[in-house]
């Protein structure tokens, strides 16, 4: 099972574990990325995250299926968040389960590190005296 949605509503962890949830599986990772309160010592007041979606979803989809393939896991949630972000709010989340614990760790970490590198979301933060547009590697 693969469900991938981008959303401006607030992300659920709970809904994206029970998405996850498989009596089949014993083992379930998770990554929940959130809005830093700062970054290169500044203060970030926000983010807002602005997405070509549907090629966004589509190179999920292309991340799913090649961790699916890589790492013989069940099922992946991945959620992304659009639009504004206050510091604490989750921006991304991943959520990806199976029977081993291995597989579903090295599968969330391909997937978070794969999305930021591929997919077309992009970020702008907003500090106390600016803003600025920034990459996914710094």
């Amino acid at each position: 099972m693969v469900d991938i949605k981008i959303t401006e509503n607030i992300l659920d962890l709970t809904d994206c574990f029970s998405l996850a949830s498989d009596p089949a599986c014993g083992g379930m990772a998770s990554f929940v990325g959130t809005v830093r309160n700062h970054t290169k010592g500044k203060s970030v007041t926000r983010l807002e995250y602005e997405c070509y979606e549907s090629m966004a979803i589509k190179e999920i989809r292309k991340i799913t299926d090649k961790a699916i393939s890589l790492f013989l896991v069940k099922n992946i949630v991945v959620h992304h968040r659009t639009g504004i972000l206050f510091p604490g709010d989750a921006a991304v989340i991943i959520v990806v389960s199976d029977g081993h614990r291995n597989a579903v760790f090295d599968a969330c970490s391909f997937m978070i590190e794969n999305i930021k590198k591929t997919v077309p979301i992009w970020k702008k933060e907003i500090f106390e005296d600016g803003e600025e547009w920034v990459s996914a590697h710094p």
